[in-house]
């Protein structure tokens, strides 16, 4: 790594705040990411997370890597302010990798003072192996639904590789294969992974790892993403309700939907000048919400609502409720 090759003038090192030894290190979380045995074809992508804890603003200057024609990384910020955090975006293309492939990536700071932190990844591109579908994408679901899907991992060869197990870096996500297909010079697992319906909140990326007897592929990598939404959410957290004249009344609607059917209890926070009405009084995945503004006294109305249902965690959203009486 680049530790300050560069000679700063006096006056620039005492007006600016002094940062000890390798800063830049203290804002990742890893340093590296280990694909494992990949079919080759496949596009792996991993995200190197970065957190400025420096105190200062923080410049991401340059972003190189050893191999142009293989790899391709991407800083989706190129500054942070203290506390913020980004992501370094790596993509590795195994289609143009023969084997085994270990590649570095440079990030280089400029602000507060000059710093570069090498990271790597690495990958075994193979011919004898092929995972169908290559990534387990939930895509958006609410937290408490039950989740489920189901790859195919096959093997290839004059004496096929066998799964001896299977292992999930989260405890959060549930992982089972079972011998589906086995003749000749192929064979083929079915690999079915659960997600736990307490999953927490947020966007996740984990992987799941089969071991098998091949000393030459010793575990193959199945990815795993999905992003899980709280089990009630609304269309929009702000009604605005526009201007209203006094005697006069406004409405909008509001969609709330539910991992699975619920009814809503009780609305918080109305009176005679902010209504709230449920379209179905019956338990529903999907409720209408009709947000009414009565023009009463003149002036600014922004209050905060809270809708509260039957479902026992995390059941209870709020909303912003926002409009004008006019004369």
């Amino acid at each position: 790594m680049l530790r300050f090759g560069i000679v700063l003038m006096a006056g620039l090192l005492s007006a600016a705040p002094a940062l000890a030894g390798p800063w830049a290190d203290g804002m990742f979380e890893e340093f590296g990411k280990d694909f494992g045995s990949v079919p080759r074809g496949q596009v792996l992508t991993h995200p190197f997370a970065i957190r400025n804890n420096t105190g200062q603003v923080v410049t991401i200057s340059n972003v190189r890597v050893s191999c142009g024609l293989c790899t391709s990384a991407t800083a989706l910020k190129g500054q942070l302010r203290p506390g913020e955090e980004t992501s370094l975006v790596v993509r590795m293309d195994s289609g143009k990798v023969n084997g085994l492939k270990t590649v570095y990536i440079y990030v280089t700071f400029s602000e507060p003072q000059l710093d570069e932190v090498r990271l790597w990844i690495q990958a075994n591109s193979r011919d004898d192996v092929n995972v169908t579908p290559e990534t387990l994408a939930f895509g958006r679901n609410k937290r408490g639904a039950a989740l489920s899907q189901t790859t195919t991992i096959t093997f290839y060869g004059d004496v096929p590789s066998e799964i001896s197990a299977v292992q999930s870096e989260s405890n959060y996500v549930q992982a089972k294969v079972v011998a589906a297909r086995h003749g000749g010079n192929e064979v083929s697992y079915d690999l079915t992974v659960k997600l736990r319906s307490d999953i927490p909140v947020g966007r996740w990326f984990t992987d799941v790892w089969v071991k098998t007897n091949n000393p030459m592929m010793p575990r193959v990598r199945v990815p795993v993403t999905v992003e899980i939404e709280p089990p009630v959410t609304l269309s929009f957290t702000t009604v605005s309700l526009g201007d209203v004249h006094v005697g006069e009344s406004s409405e909008r609607k509001l969609v709330v939907r539910g991992a699975r059917p619920f009814r809503i209890t009780e609305v918080e926070g109305t009176d005679d000048v902010i209504q709230v009405k449920d379209s179905s009084s019956e338990s529903k995945e999907l409720h209408v919400l009709t947000v009414r503004l009565k023009g009463g006294t003149p002036g600014d109305v922004n209050r905060t609502l809270k809708v509260i249902t039957d479902i026992k965690d995390e059941g209870e959203v709020e909303f912003r409720a926002r409009g004008h009486v006019v004369p």
